[in-house]
């Protein structure tokens, strides 16, 4: 759980950069967060080790909300014209587990622009990708 909670918050921290970034150029493009709350989907559902498929899987797979219903924050994020860029989508439930789609607020810490700024030029430095990107040659 501690690897997938660190590339959840590396992902939210890389989205908050984006949206930065795309807002100093001037794009229309725009960096929206949206998790699904706690969907029947990934290792819960298709984990290769038989106990962590048992016990996210199994145990807890009354709690869990169908892919589907996983979906709506995203599709939300995505189609609705209110939505701003650096914005986060989730379950408005407790927890933000289950229920409908919701503008919600990140942690300081995914926010943050220095950390933000650290871990994309560390993913410049190993993809060899940088921002903008050039124009593509073929």
């Amino acid at each position: 759980m501690a690897f997938c909670n660190r590339s959840k918050f590396a992902n939210a921290v890389f989205g908050q950069e984006l949206h930065r970034r795309l807002a100093e150029t001037g794009s229309p493009v725009r960096s929206v967060l949206a998790h699904p709350g706690y969907s029947a989907t990934g290792p819960r559902t298709s984990a290769p080790v038989g106990m962590v498929r048992m016990l996210f899987g199994r145990v807890p797979r009354p709690l869990a909300r169908s892919a589907e219903r996983g979906a709506l924050p995203r599709l939300y994020a995505a189609a609705d014209p209110g939505v701003r860029g650096g914005g986060f989508i989730g379950p408005d439930g407790p927890g933000e587990l289950r229920g409908g789609p919701k503008r919600g607020r990140l942690s300081p810490a995914a926010a943050d622009a220095a950390t933000g700024r650290s871990l994309w030029e560390l993913s410049e430095r190993l993809t060899g990708v940088g921002f903008p990107p050039g124009p593509a040659t073929g």
